[in-house]
């Protein structure tokens, strides 16, 4: 075998190892980057911190609206793997909404979550999570408040304001009453709103296909820490 015949077969070699291993290596590398809980309601996890408070007087009331920095997702265990393995964490940035305040009671609220762009770190579980959410005929999941909250202790508080909102969640068009366990406070001149609904997948038919890679329990965690800015006027 000539010198160049060897190498054009070590090429053809080489280009095999690494379409064979290409999966295995894209794992590795992303293995860890899940994306961190966002830290709501959970024993010995903190809040993120936040902006030191603006100056002077506050006012709760008006019309606040979700900015940048906001997120949104999902947390849950597998079924069948190690402990330190077992909670799998989805997230995203893509949420957008608002909340009108009147006299020191948020009246309505409306926040929605684009489903499609959640993601876990994990290839695998990010295409078995679309499959599962139907996000091309479902993109969107949205929570609306459906009674007012008293959130008037905000406007003198130094610190977090725990409380708990009704409302309803809709995850693939199935729309349930939910309790949100929250965490409000002032951060710079807006507000931040950590918030944690447990929930029943099954109750909104979400479960794994037979034969999925990946299987849950059928209890978890819809998160959302929210950046809000009031809007003029």
């Amino acid at each position: 075998m000539s010198r160049s015949t060897r190498w054009v077969v070590v090429g053809v070699v080489l280009a095999l190892v690494v379409l064979l291993l290409a999966p295995f290596v894209y794992s590795e590398l992303t293995e860890g980057r899940t994306p961190p809980p966002l830290g709501l309601q959970t024993p010995g996890e903190t809040s993120p911190a936040v902006e030191s408070p603006a100056p002077g007087p506050f006012d709760v009331d008006g019309r606040w609206v979700v900015g940048p920095g906001s997120a949104a997702g999902f947390r849950a265990e597998r079924l069948g793997v190690p402990r330190d393995e077992a909670t799998v964490v989805g997230s995203t940035q893509d949420v957008t909404g608002s909340v009108e305040v009147l006299s020191g009671e948020a009246t309505t609220s409306r926040v929605e979550v684009a489903t499609a762009t959640i993601t876990t770190g994990d290839m695998v579980e990010d295409a078995l999570l679309r499959r599962v959410l139907e996000v091309d005929v479902y993109p969107t999941s949205v929570f609306a408040l459906t009674t007012p909250l008293d959130v008037a202790a905000v406007e003198d508080a130094t610190g977090p304001v725990l409380l708990e909102a009704s409302g309803t969640l809709t995850l693939r068009d199935v729309t349930e009453p939910v309790t949100v366990a929250l965490e409000v406070q002032r951060s710079g001149e807006g507000l931040q709103v950590d918030g944690a609904i447990a929930v029943r997948f099954s109750d909104y038919g979400i479960g794994a296909p037979q034969l999925a890679p990946v299987e849950v329990r059928d209890e978890g965690t819809v998160e959302v820490r929210l950046l809000l800015s009031r809007t003029p006027g």
